[in-house]
């Protein structure tokens, strides 16, 4: 495109009202699968602050989902990433697992679900807290051997190779017959209208098993899971005692967590 053509279509798009810059970056949405908000800045002429407004708007009408450095389309999540792959929200995920650390019992025995979040929760784990700690994750189980009082139990079964996480009939039967003081489980998505969700049926079997064996759930989620949902649905809302996510979380899910049961602290 010629220079000044190219100036003049720039400014025309920042002239944009709000509302057709955001119809725009749904398009984009739905035509690309991602927008990034330095491709955004540079298609409207606009500022990153006024982008970041648009899409803070679009998240809360159940558009999008923020993303670092941009965001991505709601829809069924019908796979999962590899967890060395969830680098998304770290940091949130990495105040999710401190905050977690202030949840834990004196003394007894803890369940650590696999994923991102529960990882980060037990490096951070307190050198000196004596603990028994059961989890189907083999990189949690690896981070817990620096920890010298802490007595790791992993629960057997099949390995996936997508978490690193056992399932399987050997898990299920190793939680059918413990019982813990508290269980940390992570989820893939939080339906408001079907519960806790994961894509895979082997995982799902497992936490809903590691929820029935705990006195307390703690779920520890960041804000880009809500208003999701997956193919298999493992525990309901009402079964979670305390949830603990990150004030990234959208105004709109506040408002919905308002009318639940459980404890909802924000890190």
């Amino acid at each position: 495109m010629h220079p000044e053509k190219q100036g003049r279509d720039r400014q025309s798009r920042g002239g944009l009202h709000s509302l057709e810059r955001r119809r725009d970056i749904v398009t984009r949405l739905r035509l690309d699968g991602r927008v990034e908000v330095t491709e955004l800045v540079e298609r409207f002429a606009t500022s990153a602050e006024t982008i970041r407004k648009d899409l803070i708007a679009l998240e809360r009408r159940g558009y999008l989902l923020r993303v670092h450095g941009g965001a991505i389309p709601v829809q069924a999540m019908t796979f999962e990433p590899a967890i060395a792959a969830r680098t998304e929200n770290a940091e949130a995920k990495m105040r999710i697992a401190v905050k977690a650390l202030e949840t834990l019992p004196a003394d007894g025995a803890i369940l650590l679900d696999g994923g991102s979040t529960t990882l980060m929760m037990a490096e951070h784990l307190p050198v000196d807290l004596h603990l028994k700690v059961f989890t189907n994750s083999l990189p949690v189980a690896q981070a817990l051997l620096a920890k010298p009082l802490v007595e790791c139990f992993t629960l057997g079964g099949r390995v996936r190779h997508n978490t690193s996480a056992e399932v399987g009939p050997a898990a299920l039967r190793t939680l059918g017959e413990i019982h813990v003081d508290a269980a940390y489980v992570g989820t893939n998505a939080v339906s408001f209208s079907r519960g806790l969700c994961t894509p895979d049926p082997d995982e799902a079997a497992v936490k809903a098993a590691m929820i029935r064996c705990a006195t307390t759930t703690v779920l520890l989620v960041d804000h880009s899971k809500f208003g999701l949902d997956a193919l298999c649905a493992y525990a309901g809302l009402d079964e979670i005692d305390v949830l603990i996510t990150d004030s990234d979380l959208a105004a709109g899910h506040r408002e919905d967590l308002e009318s639940q049961s459980f404890e909802v602290e924000l890190a």
